[in-house]
């Protein structure tokens, strides 16, 4: 397909730098394509013509069967620690790259797909996907977009016409995103065992300076490029962990190659937001032991960070010792901004002044998630009641708020700044598998109308009350599922 104003041009970047992490490939064809929704905002932002993208060859961009000029789509190969095990060889077993957009100011976004077919790294599976799980993660990813929190992002979701055998046969669907890169934890701990192989660091190095030069450029001007590299990642995950946890999302599968680089969200399987606000919440149907639960993930993001930082030590200096100690002290600053993130964050909930020192104050948070588990309290509404309760508006509490009220008075909130960053809108479980369950029987009206409240998640509308109300009951032992 030649390349057209609509088009847009992708570069093949990663295909041609890193050939030893690219198999090329094609996608399976869509025997009858049809649009389920498209991300119109960010497709201008990419200089795709959303007109152009609903066209059968718009379409054929979106589910990897037309290539424009240039491009090379590959599957990607990574390995992974999965539930604490390592797997050497994953890969995109169903997903494709199909290359990178180049925006202003050389900004580098990758577009992806997930659903394509199978690939070399397939495992087994038939490297599709359905409907329902690839508009979740358009849901849930636009969601944590419109919240402030980096994540991937979700340009369209494509149903290929195609009846894919699950539990029962459901509607097959790709799913068209978009990221910083999709380098992860797990592409450097591919890489680090091929050049182990090869007694060889070349690869290794190549993909360190490929991912310092897309997403941590200043490392490049430090004394040690690679362990600033690895500090630069520890204090994005850092950052992204505390925003995870204020806003009570768990991401339900953390292991080594669902964790980014760049920092970013990535691959919104068995995700789901806390309803009621307990630290062992656990919403994935495969985590057993509760491994990836709410309260565990900052533990769990520094582990994967261990893991990552074993890759670097031949590239951090060559005496392992000194290697090992200079990854050691980074790593150990992990926790310090971690707490420092979710500290200042949940000041800003709370609509408490800068100026205050979050550390004398910290009781105050820990006593209010407390009396929040003790009573069951949903966690995302209580901070749009407390704000309420400052304007003199009777809101329903936890049982015991009484006499913590007072002490976070004194401190003078601020109910105007409590509403600008705290949601009142979230992909709340029920209703998305409502609107999943609407779209697979061919209803995409409720879909697109919680696409669009979840588009501006701190803005209360008239007749939108069902959207900001707690899940009924029977949600209270949900369980997602991975959708492979």
């Amino acid at each position: 397909m030649s390349a057209t104003p609509q088009t847009a041009i992708l570069d093949n970047r990663f295909a041609r730098e890193l050939p030893e992490m690219a198999v090329a490939w094609q996608a399976e064809p869509a025997p009858v394509p049809r649009l389920l929704i498209l991300n119109e905002p960010l497709a201008a932002e990419l200089g795709l013509d959303p007109t152009w993208l609903r066209s059968p060859d718009g379409m054929g961009l979106l589910v990897g069967t037309a290539i424009p000029d240039g491009a090379t789509p590959v599957a990607q190969a990574y390995s992974g620690h999965q539930f604490g095990g390592f797997v050497p060889r994953l890969g995109d077993g169903r997903a494709l790259l199909l290359g990178e957009f180049s925006g202003p100011g050389g900004r580098e976004r990758d577009l992806h797909l997930k659903g394509s077919g199978r690939t070399p790294f397939a495992r087994g599976g038939d490297g599709l996907a359905v409907v329902g799980p690839m508009l979740r993660e358009y849901l849930v990813s636009e969601a944590m977009h419109a919240l402030g929190i980096p994540t991937t992002r979700s340009l369209a979701v494509v149903a290929t016409g195609r009846a894919v055998a699950r539990e029962t046969r459901l509607p097959g669907a790709v799913l068209a995103r978009v990221a910083g890169s999709h380098l992860r934890v797990g592409s450097f701990e591919y890489a680090a065992q091929y050049c182990r192989a090869a007694d060889d660091l070349d690869l290794l190095r190549r993909l360190a300076d490929h991912a310092i030069d897309r997403h941590h450029p200043d490392a490049a001007a430090a004394e040690n490029r690679y362990l600033a590299l690895y500090q630069a990642v520890i204090t994005v995950q850092a950052r992204l962990l505390a925003q995870w946890m204020l806003v009570g999302f768990v991401h339900g599968v953390m292991n080594t190659d669902n964790m980014t680089i760049s920092g970013e969200t990535i691959d919104y399987g068995p995700c789901a937001f806390m309803d009621s606000y307990h630290p062992a919440t656990v919403f994935s149907s495969i985590d057993h032991g509760g491994r990836y639960a709410y309260g565990n993930q900052p533990a769990v993001a520094q582990w994967n960070l261990a893991r990552f930082g074993e890759t670097l030590l031949p590239l951090i200096a060559d005496d392992d010792q000194e290697a090992v100690a200079l990854a050691t002290e980074s790593l150990g600053r992990f926790g310090g901004q971690f707490d420092d993130a979710w500290l200042a964050g949940m000041r800003t909930k709370l609509g408490l002044a800068s100026d205050i020192d979050v550390t004398t104050i910290r009781p105050l948070f820990d006593d209010l998630l407390t009396l929040l588990q003790q009573n069951s309290f949903d966690y995302t509404t209580t901070f749009r009641h407390l704000a309420q309760v400052l304007r003199g508006t009777d809101r329903p509490l936890p049982a015991g708020i009484d006499a913590w009220l007072p002490r976070w008075r004194a401190l003078h909130p601020d109910p105007e700044a409590m509403d600008r960053v705290n949601p009142l809108y979230i992909p709340r479980n029920h209703l998305v598998e409502e609107a999943l369950a609407a779209a697979t029987d061919g209803d995409l009206q409720p879909l697109q109308q919680l696409a669009d409240i979840l588009a501006a998640p701190y803005d209360e509308r008239a007749g939108l009350d069902r959207y900001a109300a707690p899940a009924p009951p029977e949600f209270g032992h949900y369980r997602t599922f991975c959708g492979t």
